[in-house]
């Protein structure tokens, strides 16, 4: 690590701690060269997770797009947005721990299954669109799953 102050090289450590709820490592270091502190911070390197659409294309996956996706089926329903949040954390984790390069088809089961154990009207909304219900009976035949257990 260059020192910031006279860019020498050398440093020791002198406090290292957990940061970002154990996401990141900070430490304290001090120049060996001028004597000056200064603080870095250590983080894994995240690889990006790849979206394969239906059209075939590319995009890096936005955690946001599946925040708002499942916000507008769970609208005027108990859910707060922290738990979407939190479902759209699990997910991208989940995600990340399959490889780098997933399809959206993957991303939305991984949606409906937890939509299904939050909320049951959210679940349906959602699926209509991802399922692409073309009538009352798409609802009829998805609402009467709910008497199975989830897979």
């Amino acid at each position: 690590m260059r020192c910031p102050w006279c860019s020498n090289v050398d440093d020791r450590v002198v406090d290292s701690r957990t940061a970002d709820d154990g996401a990141a490592i900070r430490r304290r270091r001090e120049c060996l060269g001028c004597g000056r502190r200064f603080t870095t911070f250590e983080r894994l390197e995240e690889l990006p997770l790849i979206v394969v659409k239906r059209s075939g294309e590319r995009e890096p996956f936005a955690r946001s797009k599946l925040v708002a996706g499942m916000g507008s089926a769970a609208k005027n329903r108990p859910v707060t947005p922290a738990q979407l949040d939190g479902l759209a954390y699990a997910i991208e984790e989940a995600l990340r721990a399959e490889g780098g390069v997933i399809t959206t088809e993957r991303i939305g089961q991984r949606a409906l299954t937890s939509l299904r154990e939050l909320d049951e009207v959210a679940y349906l909304r959602f699926a209509s669109v991802y399922k692409g219900f073309e009538g009352a009976d798409d609802f009829q035949r998805e609402a009467g799953l709910f008497s199975e257990p989830p897979e």
